[in-house]
């Protein structure tokens, strides 16, 4: 059963600020959003930070890899300028600080781990213990503030699993293959993410009445927004934060 919000702003502030920053949150509120997706991978000293790319060059000027760099010198880097001049210096944020903006603003978190290639255990066992920690009480309580994480890796989700059970998972799928039920159960995952694109009415259905929430990724259009809604889609993601708003299509 899904008991999150239902329209998340993605990456922040969707294609209205620079993705994956403090900036782009800020966005999100200013547009009523309360709900957000993001992403976190580890930098080389193993301090996780919030950026998509596990590589310098679209969003940060640079090269090579993320985890070719310290925290300290990834947040450093100008994480804004790509996306406007107004932005200019915007740092890239540690992930505890993403975090704290988040509880500081009631902003509920859809916490995807995006760990590089080899470090898909790690990412998912320093992103849950460190979740765990900052809502140990919110856990304790079984508040709905409690942020929700979400992985394509499996070893990254069977890790989270394994260093802190009791923060929710979910199982991120680009196309629901055959065996997903039992995917989720080995997981104790409480929902399928899935690509808005590869999505049917029947499939809708079917993960629905397994019992599981049904979150949709990235979803720009309104009426497409309004028919997963009729299929039964718990939650979506958007770009569009000027078009889909905190409570649906505008």
């Amino acid at each position: 059963m899904w008991t999150y919000p239902t329209f998340l702003a993605h990456r922040g502030g969707g294609k209205l600020a620079p993705e994956n920053t403090i900036a782009a949150l800020q966005c999100g509120l200013d547009h009523g959003f309360h709900a957000v997706e993001f992403d976190v991978m580890l930098a080389r000293d193993g301090v996780p930070v919030v950026m998509h790319d596990p590589y310098l060059g679209r969003t940060i000027a640079g090269s090579g890899n993320v985890f070719d760099y310290d925290a300290a010198e990834l947040v450093a880097m100008d994480a804004g300028s790509w996306f406007g001049a107004q932005f200019k210096g915007e740092p890239v944020p540690l992930f505890t600080q993403f975090v704290a903006f988040c509880q500081a603003h009631g902003i509920w978190m859809n916490i995807e781990i995006k760990p590089a290639p080899g470090f898909e255990a790690e990412t998912g066992r320093v992103v849950a213990a460190l979740t765990r920690a900052m809502f140990g009480l919110e856990i304790a309580r079984d508040d709905p503030v409690v942020p929700l994480l979400s992985s394509f890796s499996v070893v990254a989700l069977a890790a989270a699993r394994q260093a802190a059970p009791d923060v929710p998972r979910a199982l991120l799928l680009d196309v629901v293959p055959a065996d997903w039920r039992e995917q989720a159960i080995a997981l104790d995952a409480v929902a399928i993410h899935t690509n808005q694109k590869n999505l049917t009415p029947s499939l809708a259905r079917q993960i629905k009445a397994a019992g599981l929430g049904l979150f949709c990724y990235t979803v720009n259009d309104p009426g497409r927004a309004r028919e997963l809604v009729e299929w039964g889609v718990d939650a979506m993601c958007t770009d569009r934060i000027d078009l889909i708003g905190p409570a649906g299509p505008r």
